[in-house]
Parts: C-alpha cells; structure tokens; sequence
C-alpha cells in the first residue's frame, strides 16, 4: 500500500498542471453545479483534433522520420552554425509538429552534441534559445501550439488572414533569435565544432509502410484542422482505424496527462462562464485588455488553460492570442513547451533545475522586454 501512494505522490509531482486542472474542475462544479449543457459545451473537436496530433506525432518520433535533417548537422563544423541549425530547426518544425514535440526532438541532440564537444557552458544558453525558438515559431500556423488550435478552430477566422495577423510577429521573432545568437558568439564567432562523427539512429527495417501511413495521416489532419470540416468526426475514426491497424502500439504512448489537463479546464471554463457573477466580472475585465490578462493569467496556470479560460469574454482575437504566444517567455510556467524543456535538461542533469532556471529567466525574460512593446504597436 506504501509503494502505491509513493508511486501516486511521485506521478502528480511529475504532473503539476495535471494536477491544477482537475482541482480547478472539482472547485468549478462547487460554484455551478453540473447540468446536461455541460457536456455539450465541451469543445470535443478541439480534444479530437489534439488526440489525432498527439497520436502521429508519437508516431513521427517513433519512426525516426526526422532523420534526414537530424542528419545534416553532421556536415556543419562551427558552433555558431550548429546552434543556428538546431534553434531554427526548433523554429520551423515547431509550426507543423506543434512547439513540445520539437523540443522533444532538438533538445535531447542538444546536450549530446554539446557534450561530445566538450562545450557545456553553452548548453543552458542554447536550450533557452531552443525554447524561445519553439513559442515564437509554432506562433504563424493554426496547429502550431494547442492554444493556437483551441482559438483557430472557436474564432471562425480563415487560413488566410490568422497567417497575415501572426507572420509580423514571427519574423520579427526570427530576426531577433539570429541576433541574440551572435551576440551568444560575440567573443569567438569562428569557433570550432570537434568532429563527433555522429549519426542519428537509422530507419527500423520493415518500418517503410509505417512511415508512409503516418505521413499521409498527418496530411489529412492538418487538411481538417485548415477546412474546419464539419466531418471531423469521420476523419478522427479514420485516424484511429489506421493507426489500429498499422501501428496500435502508438496509443500506449500518447499523451492522455495533456489530453485530460485539457477536459478539465474546458469542464473548468464551461462552470465559470453558466456562472453569471464571475461571467460577468470577467467580461468587464477582460473586455479589451485580453493582451495583458491572457500574458498575466499564464503565469498562473500557463497560456494553454488560459486561452480556455480567457476565450468566451474575449472581444479581440488578435490581442489574446498575441499575449497568449507571448506569455511563455516570461516564465517556464507560461507556456507547457517550457515545463517540457525544463524536465528534459533535469532528467539529463538531476538537480540542476534551478541553474535552468536562472538562465532560462535571464534570456528569455531580456526577449520579452523587447518583443512585448514591439507587439503593443501591432495591436
């Protein structure tokens, strides 16, 4: 019985916002009770849509399939390139794998190379830079983040003009990332990479088909992600059939912890908006400040729950969501992406986290200040 709740106690240390979630559920369904209305206010789509991701992506990383361009940083022999190519392979990924899976991928290289370089001072710096990379490169595309999913698929905005709302903001970030990362190498900017002889683990033999189904199927999610097909339904039990029947395995590792992070604070947001007092107090407040509540908020329970929260008394998608890509940088809280850096480097490096932290806050705090300003002219 002893081990049991020692193995419970250790999963919700590991699971804070799991954690969070489910209290503020419980809390919610004290102010309004649970009624019929409930279930049906709950965004399923937004849920199936996440599921599917979640499923492929597994998959993506499973299979290997970014080995060609893992591969590619064999050839670079300075470590200001090298940096450059895996910040900006966090940055682009990070709009079409969504910004945790790309630290997923690029941060565990990270700290292989570095070592083998025998450069570890420059782990943390880069691991920051990789961070800020992953929130402010997921920020162009409707699928980049979970946040930006949620409010691309409740806003009724097209393609088209969520690209032209956010492509300032994401070139201006690209421009800002290469500058911090000379500045990073100011002092030697030729500075060598050793020869490691690295190579990223090979292609399953047999996995072929399998790397093919998951391409395709990612095809078609983000075709219903970008249509908004009132047929999402049909295209989450396509899904999951082929995923049944070419790789069944992948639904032993999905992340189900996001999953019901995330029933829980639509079950959350869904209470506090039947509740007319707190309703209303929050579309008064929030009314035209959505940019600093949603920035605000995120530090208290991170930008994706935020955005949950936020949405129905927003009047302005442009300044939430603005704040909500923004949130991450000022602290690790802010943004689920950070949580995932921050448990990838401590479970390299045990009990290093609060030299994560320091330089994590030093960074990415320096990148807020200026790109928080910036943005307030854009809106």
């Amino acid at each position: 019985m002893k081990k049991v709740l020692n193995s419970i106690l250790s999963f919700l240390k590991k699971e804070p916002m799991l954690v969070a979630a489910v209290a503020a559920a419980i809390a919610a369904l004290f102010i309004t009770p649970p009624r019929r209305e409930l279930l049906t206010s709950i965004d399923w789509k937004t849920l199936a849509t996440l599921f599917m991701l979640l499923s492929v992506l597994d998959g993506f990383k499973h299979e290997n399939l970014f080995r060609p361009v893992i591969r590619a940083v064999g050839s670079i022999r300075s470590l200001l390139g090298v940096s450059f190519f895996l910040v900006f392979g966090v940055f682009f990924s990070s709009m079409f794998v969504t910004n945790d899976v790309s630290l997923i991928i690029f941060v565990p290289l990270t700290m292989l190379l570095f070592r083998a370089y025998g450069k570890e001072q420059y782990i943390l710096p880069i691991l920051t830079m990789e961070n800020i990379a992953a929130i402010r490169g997921s920020l162009l595309t409707p699928f980049g983040s979970p946040q930006n999913l949620f409010l691309f698929s409740n806003s009724g905005a097209d393609t088209g003009s969520f690209l032209r709302m956010m492509l300032p903001l994401w070139i201006g970030s690209a421009v800002l990332i290469s500058l911090f990362l000379l500045f990073l190498y100011r002092r030697d900017l030729k500075q060598k990479a050793a020869d490691t002889g690295f190579e990223p683990e090979p292609w399953k033999p047999g996995g072929r088909v399998r790397r093919i189904v998951y391409l395709v199927l990612f095809a078609v999610i983000i075709a219903c992600i970008v249509t908004r097909t009132e047929y999402w339904p049909y295209v989450t039990a396509f899904v999951t059939v082929a995923l049944l029947i070419f790789d069944r395995r992948v639904f032993l590792r999905v992340d189900y912890v996001l999953l019901l992070t995330f029933l829980c604070f639509f079950i959350f947001s869904s209470s506090i908006a039947a509740n007319e007092t707190i309703a209303g107090f929050l579309k008064s407040a929030v009314a035209g400040h959505e940019y600093w509540w949603s920035i605000g908020m995120s530090q208290i329970i991170s930008n994706v729950p935020a955005a949950i929260v936020l949405w129905p008394f927003t009047t302005s998608l442009k300044a939430l969501i603005y704040g909500l890509d923004t949130a991450g940088l000022v602290s690790v809280i802010g943004s689920l992406a950070s949580v995932i850096n921050l448990r990838l480097y401590t479970r390299e490096y045990p009990g290093q986290g609060k030299k994560f932290l320091l330089v994590f806050e030093k960074i990415s705090l320096c990148f807020f200040a200026i790109v928080v300003l910036l943005q307030l002219l854009l809106l």
